[in-house]
């Protein structure tokens, strides 16, 4: 059996992976609050001939063996949780965490899910939600005669009604952090549900206890850099490439055995 044949299977099938993931990093590079992924790969089992240190004659042993190795495997596509770039926008309703943590709310069915895309709006009714609708935790509602919005850099809303000079404190914007956050689940739309793997979460008020501060006006862009993410997709289209020419080896390999006459 040519061995090389599925070795080299193993290292295209690990590439795709790798392009698949660099793709997807590529195509969110203008997604508010988006979180690159990296993918890691581990060696297969080896085949081994002769273990290291086994008996060459009485006196001598053999220093290193014989193994060969049966290619490679994925074992992870990590989200890497680095600070992206934060962008003005003016809008006294959006938000951007600098430093660990992220922003809480509620599905329709009740689930609890985070995010760190704080472009948030208001709905019908004054409450604050996300561009899906989803209700911001704790919830905050906006008085409809409020002429100003303030959001402080611990959380602490406040806003100014029509005929008063006296800013009202209407309500307190807390993030939530995790001991793994690599270990959420992540749902799509910038939401990310917990797991076994992420530990429970921890809330608290932004400045406070290793939790980020707020930046009112800003949103926080994506942490794509597309000068790695397309050197990373050359490094891996050339990978593919040659892990195809093996095949392409081993298969004129193979023909020439069979060629062979008598």
């Amino acid at each position: 059996m040519m061995q090389s044949l599925y070795t080299a299977s193993t290292g295209m099938l690990g590439m795709q992976t790798q392009i698949n993931t660099t793709a997807n990093n590529i195509a969110n590079v203008n997604t508010i609050g988006f979180k690159k992924s990296r993918a890691e790969f581990a060696d297969l089992m080896y085949h081994v001939m002769e273990y290291a240190g086994t008996s060459t004659t009485d006196t001598t042993k053999s220093p290193t063996g014989i193994e060969v190795g049966l290619g490679v495997r994925p074992t992870a596509i990590n989200k890497i949780f680095s600070e992206g770039s934060l962008k003005q926008t003016d809008n006294d309703l959006d938000m951007a965490i600098t430093g660990k943590g992220f922003f809480k709310m509620e599905l329709p069915d009740g689930t609890q899910v985070y995010s760190r895309n704080g472009a948030f709006k208001l709905d019908q009714n004054g409450t604050v939600v996300s561009s899906d609708g989803y209700t911001l935790l704790p919830q905050i509602v906006v008085p409809p005669d409020a002429t100003t919005v303030k959001i402080g850099t611990d959380g602490t809303v406040t806003v100014i009604q029509a005929g008063q000079t006296q800013a009202t404190q209407i309500g307190q914007v807390l993030t939530t952090s995790f001991i793994n956050p690599a270990g959420l689940h992540s749902m799509g739309d910038n939401l990310y549900i917990e797991t076994d793997s992420s530990g429970q979460p921890i809330e608290g008020t932004p400045g406070t206890q290793g939790q980020g501060s707020i930046r009112q006006g800003f949103v926080e862009l994506s942490n794509v850099e597309l000068v790695v993410e397309l050197t990373d997709l050359i490094t891996g289209q050339r990978a593919y490439d040659s892990n195809s020419k093996v095949i392409t080896t081993s298969d004129e390999m193979l023909q020439t055995t069979n060629s062979l006459k008598r």
